[in-house]
């Protein structure tokens, strides 16, 4: 049970994150996604103050994500309130288990939104991972364009990309879409989005 399934505090809070949006001048700008199933970029990122917009975000569309974070967040005592944020560890070491699982996690559901941040870290990275690729092609699930945009004091969701397999054309799409859009520490953002022909990694 997250907090996002907890109904009389999800309400409060929810109220909570729209008055954050409003005091500190952001709005949010496009539709949830219609859909049951599906994968959230969440970029850029190059801030802890990330996740507090990511969660006003899912709080003010009403969504029950499942935050991927680096799993040194997890140490006691934060762990159990990241984990009732809706937040998942993950060991960035054992990239293929993560994709395996991710898939195998989608198969067993029938409603999950799994947010990804694609470059990894908070640091500046040459190319994202394309971890978040492969988990929505292997399961056959769509992937939303999340993001916040520093610049403009907006986040929230762009359009959908259904993978098709070929992930050079796909990713050109995904590309576009994130090229003016701004994260609080804009020299740390990754310039590319991936690095070109890589082969998808193993799911075991």
């Amino acid at each position: 049970m997250t907090i996002h399934e907890t109904v009389l505090v999800r309400s409060l809070v929810r109220w909570l994150a729209l008055m954050f949006f409003k005091f500190t001048g952001w709005r949010t700008e496009g539709r949830r996604p219609a859909l049951s199933r599906y994968v959230i970029i969440a970029a850029p990122h190059t801030s802890n103050w990330d996740f507090i917009y990511t969660l006003c975000v899912a709080f003010i569309y009403r969504l029950n994500p499942v935050i991927m974070m680096k799993d040194a967040w997890f140490r006691w005592p934060l762990g159990p309130v990241f984990r009732w944020l809706g937040a998942q560890p993950i060991d960035r070491s054992r990239a293929n288990n993560v994709v395996g699982q991710s898939i195998a996690r989608f198969a067993r559901c029938d409603r999950l939104a799994l947010v990804v941040p694609p470059s990894g870290t908070r640091k500046r990275v040459l190319y994202w991972k394309t971890g978040f690729y492969h988990i929505a092609n292997g399961a056959g699930v769509p992937i939303a364009l999340g993001f916040l945009d520093y610049r403009r004091k907006v986040g929230g969701f762009g359009p959908i990309v259904h993978p098709t397999g070929d992930i050079d054309a796909d990713m050109a799409v995904i590309r576009d879409f994130y090229r003016d859009i701004s994260g609080k520490y804009p020299l740390q953002e990754s310039r590319q989005c991936f690095a070109p022909s890589v082969s998808p990694p193993a799911s075991g």
